[in-house]
Formats: structure tokens, C-alpha cells, sequence
């Protein structure tokens, strides 16, 4: 599973112009469903997430989480993040989930950040949506979970 967090000041995503997550200070991570991902895959990349040092700290440095600093969690899936990109002009899915696997996973992994993580916002799997961020420093890093 991939998760592509970026550190943020405010996000939001909104489907049919309407706001379905957003989050002010903390974190927005597109997931990606990969084939042979499980849900062992999920709950860890959400302890990552979770544990993950790149808030500052009184120095400055990335040194806190958002355990430690109690910012906001916004999940949107994201399958492109999977795709195969090595060759040719046109990237291919081939590494990608099943469409109905990689909903149940990215479901399941929602429900967890929300039992781990209240207010935990995301976006809505297989829809057209319209992500908006700020991000803080900018801060973006790219976790992936064998």
C-alpha cells in the first residue's frame, strides 16, 4: 500500500462541488492500492502515518507526529499511485488492485484511522474529485508498506 502524505496547513476534497472531508493543520495522504495488499498493509501504513515525524519541533526540526501534535487526517485513494510508469508515454495499472479490492482496503483502513484517529476526513473512493491543500513547507513524503 502507498501513501504520498504531505504536511499541510488546511485541505479539503470536495465531489459534485460539495465538501465531503477537510482538515485544517496536519496531514493529507493519497493511498494507493497495490495487488497483494492486505490489510496488514493498511494498519501499517496508518501506524506510519500516525508515527511519522515531520511536524516541527521548538527547534524546528521535523522531530513530532501527529500523535504528538494532534493534527488533522484526511485519506483520499488515489490509484494512479500504483501505476507502472517504467516504460512508454502512457503509465499502466497493471500493479494496481481490483477496483472492488482496493475500495474494501481503502475502506478498511478509513475505518481504523477513524477508530485511532476521530475526525479522521476523507474522500470518496472511485468518485471525481477536487483535492485542495496548502502545503507546509512543503513536506511531502512517499510511504509504501511490503
Amino acid at each position: 500500500m502507498i501513501g504520498l502524505l504531505q504536511r499541510v496547513r488546511r485541505a479539503a476534497v470536495e465531489v459534485a462541488g460539495e465538501t465531503v472531508g477537510a482538515i485544517g493543520p496536519g496531514l493529507l495522504v493519497l493511498v494507493g492500492v497495490q495487488r497483494g495488499d492486505g490489510e496488514p498493509q493498511g494498519q501499517r501504513l496508518l501506524e506510519r502515518l500516525l508515527g511519522y515525524r515531520v511536524f516541527p519541533d521548538a527547534e524546528g526540526r521535523m522531530n513530532l507526529s501527529l500523535r504528538d501534535t494532534g493534527g488533522g487526517l484526511l485519506l483520499v485513494p488515489q490509484f494512479t499511485l500504483a501505476a507502472d510508469t517504467a516504460k512508454g508515454t502512457r503509465a499502466s495499472f497493471t500493479t494496481a488492485a481490483e477496483p472492488a479490492q482496493a475500495r474494501a482496503l481503502f475502506e478498511a483502513l478509513l475505518a481504523q484511522a477513524r477508530r485511532e484517529w476521530p475526525g479522521t476526513g476523507s474522500g470518496v473512493f472511485g468518485a471525481d474529485m477536487q483535492v485542495s491543500l496548502v502545503n507546509d513547507g512543503p513536506v511531502t513524503f512517499w510511504l509504501e508498506t511490503a
